[in-house]
């Protein structure tokens, strides 16, 4: 099985999932990227992996257009109806992957991008493309889980996320992002990151995760050296914080 098709096959199983999650629906990022979007007059907005939609539903109340873009026609499903429901006439769904856009050059005025990015498997590419798709001084705000500058920390956080979803590829720091968009053509500032708190229970229920990876990502947690729970605030049930970073950036 392709990556591409590893994404799709793990996502479309648990896409209704995603539109009730909580961690997903919620949050101060949303709004935050709401404001970022209001700024920019009658915006056509395209979603890089929307997911179960949450930021299209957030762009669309600011945009005159969004485009949820997944790989999983499932998910795009999932948004579709939503849409619907919350009486949202200005979003439309296409599928494809973020290394290849089927868009004409300079027909966005933004791209976000919100929980997805750590999915691609060729991040360099993704940014090639939507600076492509992006009007000269367009905007880009993409919002993911961060990883750390430290390597100890980093390399359990990368374990433990693979095991619960094996179409994860890489959490890039917001070091990392700012260098990728810079030498992608981009003007790029990288927010201060903020903590996301998960339940041990819900998070891998959600990923639908089986039980032999369940009990490998439990006996990690156990075997972790003190400066690595204590950086992911590591609970005795498995719960901990992520960290996850805004990175804006503008197209020259």
């Amino acid at each position: 099985m392709q990556q591409q098709e590893l994404v799709a096959a793990q996502f479309g199983a648990t896409a209704s999932a995603y539109l009730t999650s909580a961690v997903h629906a919620q949050g101060a990022d949303l709004q935050q990227l709401a404001q970022e979007l209001a700024v920019l007059p009658a915006a056509q907005v395209l979603d890089l992996g929307c997911g179960a939609g949450h930021a299209s539903f957030a762009a669309a109340g600011v945009a005159a257009q969004v485009t949820a873009y997944d790989l999983s026609a499932e998910m795009l499903a999932v948004v579709q109806g939503a849409a619907r429901d919350k009486g949202l006439a200005n979003i439309r769904t296409r599928q494809g992957a973020a290394e290849s856009l089927p868009f004409d050059d300079a027909s966005f005025d933004a791209v976000i991008s919100r929980m997805s990015a750590h999915h691609w498997r060729n991040v360099p590419a993704a940014l090639a493309q939507m600076y492509r798709v992006l009007k000269p001084g367009g905007k880009v705000v993409l919002i993911d889980i961060a990883g750390s500058d430290d390597p100890l920390p980093d390399t359990w956080l990368q374990s433990v996320e693979l095991l619960r979803d094996p179409s994860h590829i890489r959490d890039y720091t917001g070091t990392e992002w700012k260098a990728m968009l810079e030498t992608a053509g981009f003007t790029a500032s990288v927010s201060p990151a903020w903590r996301i708190e998960l339940e041990f229970a819900t998070w891998v229920q959600r990923m639908r995760t089986p039980p032999v990876a369940v009990a490998a990502i439990q006996h990690l947690w156990q075997l972790a050296p003190a400066e690595v729970r204590d950086h992911y605030l590591v609970k005795a049930d498995g719960s901990f914080a992520l960290e996850a970073v805004m990175v804006t950036a503008t197209r020259g």
